[in-house]
């Protein structure tokens, strides 16, 4: 089969011709129809000490299963997490990692939902959303951010605020339901907000914070790290809220699996809507981790194998 590796930190990416991997106990072997490209293995690529498998979400069709699977079977179309090489022709997927792709959506939006959905779902539940309540969204345009402005919506923002690094981006963010687009350069982000879902971290937590109404919380969910002041929360009684993923995959598979139903019911009602910005070859896998690193995409980026 064909896999997309590296050899030193910065790249460059590579095809190489590798075995077929074999499904070990509770795993599913899988052939990859899409993979989804994501900011954090792109970083990882960049900054990583050493290099690390190519990872990600991936969706396909099952082919093998390991001993002590029990709810899947070759021929079964499923999407989750990879963690070990995810930009092959086939991939080893952990049974708790994956989900059943219903019949109606195809590979490619099952990557571009699941994952994305999954974390944008997870910091909007986070922020403590009341209706009527107004929102910001930073890297609104982004994989993950275009569904959490939606979301917020879905879940009753009576004013959504979308912030992006390049003006270009708002009609995009408009067409999917933001009211206000500031851009991250901007000096004044408008009326302030009563919660915020940050993806982007690092310089833009302050403006993010300051964005924030008395009482105000800002969910952080992005590996860009950053630093908080204390008077800038302490002066509005505003507060910040951590939020990781693999947590409740890993200490709440019943909350992962219900969130990961009501993404399917909302997509299936064409409320959450995921967008794709440019599907690429897995030789052209180089490509589409350029698009990530220069934050021109508009959606999802998908590697397709």
């Amino acid at each position: 089969m064909r896999r997309v590796r590296y050899e030193s930190t910065g790249g460059p990416l590579f095809l190489e011709e590798a075995p077929v991997p074999a499904a070990g106990p509770g795993e599913l072997l899988v052939r990859c129809e899409a993979v989804g490209v994501t900011l954090p293995v792109v970083r990882k690529v960049r900054e990583a000490a050493e290099p690390i498998a190519l990872g990600g979400e991936i969706a396909g069709e099952v082919v093998a299963i390991g001993h002590g699977v029990t709810r899947f079977r070759p021929g079964d179309r499923v999407t989750g997490l990879c963690f070990g090489h995810g930009y092959a022709d086939f991939a080893v997927l952990h049974e708790a990692m994956a989900s059943p792709v219903p019949g109606t959506a195809s590979a490619v939006d099952a990557v571009a939902l699941v994952r994305s959905g999954l974390v944008a779902f997870g910091a909007l539940e986070a922020a403590r959303p009341e209706p009527g309540e107004s929102a910001l969204v930073t890297a609104a345009a982004s994989g993950v951010g275009h569904l959490a402005l939606q979301l917020a919506r879905v879940r009753g923002a009576a004013r959504v605020v979308a912030a992006v690094s390049d003006a270009g981006k708002a009609e995009f963010v408009r067409s999917l339901g933001a009211d206000e687009v500031v851009g991250y350069d901007a000096p004044d982000w408008g009326e302030p907000v009563d919660y915020a879902l940050d993806a982007v971290g690092g310089d833009l937590l302050t403006p993010a914070i300051a964005a924030l109404a008395p009482g105000g919380r800002l969910v952080a969910y992005s590996s860009g790290g950053g630093t908080v002041r204390a008077y800038d929360l302490l002066v509005g009684a505003k507060s910040v809220i951590g939020f990781q993923m693999a947590l409740i995959a890993r200490g709440e598979p019943q909350l992962y699996e219900r969130w990961r139903k009501e993404l399917w019911r909302l997509f299936a009602e064409g409320a959450l809507r995921p967008a794709v910005h440019a599907e690429f070859a897995l030789e052209d896998a180089a490509q589409a981790h350029g698009v990530i690193e220069s934050r021109s995409n508009l959606g999802k980026v998908v590697l397709r194998p």
